[in-house]
């Protein structure tokens, strides 16, 4: 289990534990996929001898009744009306300064000694610790690190057709590692059919499962390829 203080945002709601232990109300803590939500739920359940729940909808109003000071899980917001008091957990990606803590903490679990590849701890990364610590085990079992291109903003090319290109690839290997590889997930998060996302994955591979591209180029690159491969005297044959 993750220690609680190197969860991302500790440094803002961690001076604040006891009190939150202390409150009268039931505990609502909520926060993107892998931020840590549940394991700072099983700490504090623990710790308040009360029991916790994944909160869901309605039914999280009938259990509050039965247990005033328990605790919810949650991925959203509380609802207004609900008597409990709300605890937000930040993902990784709004707290960068927990990378660093997190990856030493997940190389000590691996019995990883030595420093850690910086390109570990490089963002973009999903909010998710999940996502850190499997950075970390694919590094050690199979020598994998992130994709640095992956990892870069589009922009480093002056035409629009490069750039666009480049940040297609970028969204997609996002989406794909953000759904673990679940491409109805990936189609979803992008908002394109499963048809257009086999067609993306065709042109620039799938990261998560290894697959390279086919190197198909849209019209618009190859285009611009052919401008800039032809020379004024091949122009005017």
């Amino acid at each position: 289990m993750t220690p609680l203080a190197l969860l991302p945002g500790f440094a803002q709601w961690g001076a604040h534990l006891g009190e939150l232990l202390a409150r009268p109300e039931a505990l609502w803590i909520q926060g993107p996929v892998g931020s840590g939500v549940s394991t700072l739920v099983a700490e504090l359940a623990q710790r308040r001898q009360e029991p916790w729940i994944e909160a869901e909808g309605t039914a999280a109003e009938d259990w509050l009744r039965a247990h005033p000071r328990g605790l919810l899980a949650a991925r959203g917001p509380a609802p207004g009306w609900l008597p409990c008091l709300e605890l937000r957990l930040p993902g990784v990606d709004e707290c960068p300064e927990a990378i660093p803590g997190l990856l030493a903490a997940f190389a000590g679990e691996e019995g990883i000694a030595g420093p850690l590849p910086a390109i570990l701890g490089t963002l973009p990364c999903p909010g998710n610790l999940r996502e850190l610590k499997n950075r970390v085990v694919r590094w050690k079992l199979l020598g994998q690190l992130p994709e640095a291109d992956a990892l870069g903003s589009p922009g480093e090319a002056e035409d629009l057709a490069t750039n666009l290109h480049a940040l297609e690839r970028t969204l997609l290997h996002q989406a794909l590692r953000r759904a673990y590889g679940n491409r109805v997930e990936a189609a979803q998060r992008l908002g394109v059919s499963r048809r257009q996302l086999y067609l993306l994955i065709r042109r620039h591979g799938d990261p998560v499962r290894g697959e390279a591209a086919a190197g198909d180029l849209p019209h618009r690159v190859k285009k611009r390829l052919h401008t800039q491969n032809s020379s004024p005297e091949q122009g005017t044959r």
